[in-house]
């Protein structure tokens, strides 16, 4: 698996498209990721072959449990492929900009297996419950 480390602020520009910070990009085999709903209002971007790694796992887990089943779909159902340009660049489709309420500024963030695109003041707000909370 890849392993994304690291805070970066690229911002959106026409088209919805946004650059991966190379240091982020170094981690992606290929040219092509796929995006996702995240958790907390944000997106998530896989290396292709690790969304395939994934996916191979949840199909080979048991089946049955509804909270399992009702992740895979809030999951699944969102992802989509995107291609990445010769410049780093990619585009994030609407409904997921729309989802995690991303309008122009963002973080993007390196978390080990994955990546995760957030509105800049969401991020900020939610860093700032959770800094709250660990100093409590």
């Amino acid at each position: 698996m890849s392993r994304f480390l690291g805070e970066y602020g690229p911002n959106i520009t026409e088209g919805s498209r946004i650059a991966l910070p190379k240091k982020l990009r170094k981690h992606i085999r290929g040219d092509e990721v796929v995006l996702s709903k995240g958790f907390e209002k944000c997106v998530f971007i896989y290396d292709r072959e690790d969304w395939v790694n994934l996916a191979q796992k949840r199909v080979e887990s048991p089946r049955g449990e509804a909270s399992t089943e009702a992740l895979e779909r809030y999951l699944y159902t969102s992802a989509t492929e995107s291609p990445i340009d010769s410049q780093g660049r990619l585009v994030i489709p609407a409904n997921l900009l729309d989802y995690a309420e991303i309008d122009k500024e963002t973080a993007v963030l390196g978390v080990g297996d994955h990546i995760e695109v957030w509105d800049r003041q969401n991020w900020e707000k939610y860093l700032e419950r959770v800094t709250e909370e660990i100093d409590a």
